[in-house]
């Protein structure tokens, strides 16, 4: 559905001339930078955005602080043209015919972001699980270039990690994060890789530890996908 109640159709939107950048947080903390994020791309008009957020994530978007604004206002920043939650996927009975909004969400996106992507949608991600609306994405996702056609450029998902130092460091995220950078990965220019990883940095964490797993900064998030969208 989008911001009207109204079905939304990838197709509607084939020719509107604008990247369209599917953007999603999961739960951590670094979900307060995203309406950095939104801000920085919103403000160029060649970008469309649609936010999906999980359950664990629109916690941190409550209007607790000025960097926490609620949803309804990040609905009114430039560029974003519908948020989605879980429990938007099945609103109604499913008939035949009716669109279903995990494909319609990936036949709309040239590119998906998860910032902050988190150690449990890490872990979901890397064994191919699909038990929310962003995991149905992910699973549904173009990865040979083959069924989406026509779209410039391609389809590509990037990820910004972000969790404890101790979680960042446990042997499982690092065979995890090597199931995203190897046989999903970019290993190249031309060898089709789907996927790409933005590590996380060291700096104090908002619990206070200090050490790896830290979003990477958002700016430097921004660049990225500005780049990948201009090449």
């Amino acid at each position: 559905m989008d911001e009207l109640g109204l079905a939304f159709s990838a197709a509607d939107y084939a020719n509107d001339r604008k990247t369209h950048i599917l953007l999603a947080s999961t739960g951590s903390v670094a979900t307060i930078k995203l309406p950095n994020i939104i801000a920085s791309l919103g403000s160029q008009d060649k970008f469309s955005i649609r936010v999906i957020l999980t359950e664990s994530a629109a916690n941190f978007l409550g209007g607790q602080s000025a960097e926490q604004p609620t949803l309804q206002n990040i609905r009114q920043m430039n560029g974003v043209e519908g948020i989605y939650h879980d429990e938007d996927e099945w609103k109604k009975p499913w008939v035949r015919g009716a669109d279903i909004l995990h494909i319609e969400l990936r036949r709309w996106a040239h590119v998906l972001l998860i910032a902050p992507l988190s150690a449990n949608t890490l872990a979901k991600m890397a064994i191919g699980m699909a038990d929310n609306l962003l995991l149905s994405v992910v699973r549904a996702w173009d990865t040979s270039g083959t069924i989406d056609r026509g779209k410039k450029p391609a389809p590509k998902i990037f990820v910004a990690p972000a969790m404890n130092t101790a979680m960042w460091k446990n042997p499982l995220t690092g065979r995890h994060i090597e199931t995203l950078e190897t046989s999903w990965g970019f290993q190249s220019e031309t060898d089709g890789g789907w996927i790409t990883v933005l590590k996380p940095m060291a700096k104090e964490l908002a619990c206070g530890d200090v050490g790896d797993g830290a979003m990477e900064d958002w700016r430097k998030i921004v660049k990225v996908i500005e780049e990948y969208c201009e090449a």
